[in-house]
């Protein structure tokens, strides 16, 4: 008799992109199962014109399909691994992490070339506070602008204006076939990713061995190392898509380096500092990295941006979105 398997995820098209991938992936290594897709409306879809700052940033894109999961509605969900909060809910594990797409930040121009061809006081899109603060650290005279939206929609929205550039992640322009849009890929020096940015996770039941022995296939150990440090990093610094945290870790070998960044949302702050250890020790990388920052000041610098963002947010204004 045929295994039936539902796989749980957004109606964006770079989530359809995600979930289909792993559909057929899925398929291919498993001939005798039968694999469905059903799409999850979230919060994160469904309020599109207020900040998500005035709604939280924890599970906005995650809550309803790991709902859907422990009510066993689903078998399995795909996430972008950015989305998940740093601790899973309590019945619910990552059952894989896919290879890793490149994980840079790029950088689209109205005119053609990269950020430093850019003249002084040009406007450059990003509804991200990461992007934001690196970017000010590094060209404080640029115009930051906020955009939102999935991304045809922030596309459309660029052409349609008269910024001068825009940030977006290379991993979603390159999958939904954007990657002509690129005009340059901001290297790690300048911008770092978001935590886990470029890797697509599996979530599944804790306990379901079924389902775990089914995606367990599509896990890649070496993304899984590289995100198990990341996630520590940013789980000890309790950051979130509300505070600018960014970090980058790169394996090679039995060696894992890792590199993150902590700033203030103007970015005449920035905390960065790299590390390496053995693979075998990423979680604890990730924390001790973190502890290494904390000790410089970086407590202080994301204590102050939440307070900033909790103003902004009484006051009325929406300036904290998706980093996408």
């Amino acid at each position: 008799m045929t295994e039936k398997f539902t796989i749980g995820t957004r109606g964006s098209d770079l989530a359809l992109w995600q979930a289909n991938y792993v559909k057929g992936e899925l398929e291919r290594l498993n001939p005798d199962c039968d694999f469905e897709i059903r799409i999850i409306k979230t919060t994160g879809d469904e309020v599109l014109d207020v900040s998500l700052s005035k709604i939280g940033d924890k599970g906005l894109f995650t809550r309803q399909i790991e709902n859907e999961l422990l009510s066993e509605s689903i078998d399995l969900a795909v996430h972008s691994l950015k989305d998940l909060q740093t601790e899973q809910p309590d019945g619910l594990t990552i059952g894989a992490v896919c290879k890793r797409e490149t994980p840079n930040d790029v950088f689209i121009s109205r005119a053609g070339g990269s950020i430093d061809d850019l003249p002084p006081g040009a406007r450059v899109a990003t509804g991200s506070l990461r992007r934001r603060s690196q970017l000010l650290h590094y060209r404080p005279d640029l115009k930051i602008e906020e955009i939102r939206g999935n991304v045809p929609t922030r596309l459309k929205k660029f052409d349609g204006s008269e910024l001068d550039g825009m940030i977006l992640a290379y991993a979603g322009l390159h999958r939904l076939g954007f990657g002509d849009r690129v005009d340059q890929l901001i290297p790690f020096d300048v911008m770092l990713p978001a935590v886990g940015q470029g890797a697509v996770a599996i979530e599944i039941r804790d306990g379901d061995e079924r389902t775990a022995n089914i995606v367990g296939g599509l896990n890649d150990q070496t993304t899984n190392l590289c995100i198990t440090a990341e996630r520590s990093f940013l789980r000890k610094l309790e950051g979130g898509c509300q505070v600018p945290i960014g970090a980058m870790a790169i394996l090679d070998g039995s060696s894992l380096k890792l590199e993150g960044m902590v700033g203030s949302l103007d970015g005449s702050v920035v905390y960065r500092e790299c590390i390496v250890g053995e693979a075998s020790e990423a979680g604890s990388l990730g924390i001790r990295l973190a502890e290494i920052l904390i000790e410089r000041g970086a407590r202080q610098v994301l204590d102050q941006t939440r307070a900033d963002v909790s103003v902004d947010v009484h006051a009325g204004r929406s300036n904290i979105v998706s980093d996408l």
